[in-house]
């Protein structure tokens, strides 16, 4: 861009910003939104209040072809937002961007898995961390974020946080849990974090101002995954799969592990239904039982 442009979209970019916090956007909402804003000035080399429809068809051609759709989502709903709140107008050329509808559900590892995959793992904080997501059925996020102040041990539950759509909820703490995390605890004796960044020494550690990193986490399952011959397509997350499931298959209602998992909507726990054998079993029987007294007729007419 040369200058005049480059201090026309610094000037709009910083609008940007200032109308998503405005709109009360979480932070990820908010790198996504200004990184779809920053990613097409840079793809075309100026300021995008100026585009085309036919540009912007160019541009999410290119988009669909280089990255997953849900980056294309949110990289379109981002412009939106930028085109509605600080441009004032709806962005021309929109609808046409349509991502296909996907009915997938994920790889569920079994318990016997869950637990190789854990025990796999090379580092203690880790060990420990994939125990606390999959006991308590946590997010990535959630989990780094958990605090000492959080742990209610005489109430035998824990306080997760600004979750998810910013909503707080208690989950149940299994007593091993409790015990594992004072534990490990002990190890640190961080102030505030129960799985504080460990670089440094151990004075650096208990200082830490942020938790481990996402992507350490995540590697450190995968590569757990590889060593215990697994093959399903397994991530942090899967863990969070496998506590409902799991629980669903113990004979825990649906709602129950609606409210323990935080979703907001009862059908989001409800896939769970699809991904257990007992269910699937119970299913099977059901069926049988429907047509066992049913006698067709079996002569020609």
């Amino acid at each position: 861009m040369d200058q005049h442009e480059q201090e026309r979209f610094d000037r709009l970019y910083r609008q940007h910003l200032q109308a998503l916090k405005l709109q009360g956007k979480r932070g990820k909402t908010i790198d996504g939104y200004s990184r779809a804003v920053r990613r097409i000035a840079g793809y075309f080399d100026r300021c995008p209040d100026t585009l085309t429809p036919e540009e912007l068809k160019s541009y999410y051609s290119w988009m669909v072809e280089n990255y997953s759709w849900s980056s294309v989502k949110v990289d379109l709903w981002g412009l939106v937002f930028f085109y509605r709140h600080v441009l004032g107008r709806e962005m021309e050329w929109i609808h046409i961007v349509k991502p296909p509808r996907s009915q997938s559900l994920p790889d569920i590892p079994s318990r016997a898995e869950v637990q190789r995959l854990i025990n796999g793992v090379h580092r203690l904080r880790y060990r420990v961390f994939f125990f606390a997501v999959y006991s308590m059925g946590l997010r990535l996020g959630e989990g780094l974020g958990l605090e000492v102040g959080d742990i209610d041990a005489q109430l035998r539950r824990v306080h997760v946080r600004q979750a998810k759509g910013g909503r707080d909820r208690y989950v149940p703490l299994p007593e091993p849990t409790l015990q594992h995390l004072r534990r490990y605890w002990s190890t640190h004796r961080h102030p505030q974090l129960l799985f504080p960044n460990p670089s440094g020494n151990a004075a650096t550690v208990r200082s830490a101002t942020g938790p481990m990193d996402r992507g350490g986490v995540q590697a450190a399952l995968k590569a757990s995954r590889i060593e215990c011959g697994i093959h399903k397509h397994l991530t942090v997350h899967s863990l969070r799969h496998a506590y409902a499931t799991h629980l669903l298959e113990l004979g825990v209602d649906l709602r129950s592990i609606q409210v323990v998992l935080g979703h907001y909507r009862p059908e989001t726990t409800a896939r769970y239904a699809h991904l257990t054998e007992v269910n699937r079993q119970q299913a099977k029987d059901r069926i049988e039982d429907l047509v066992a007294g049913f006698a067709l007729r079996w002569e020609e007419v």
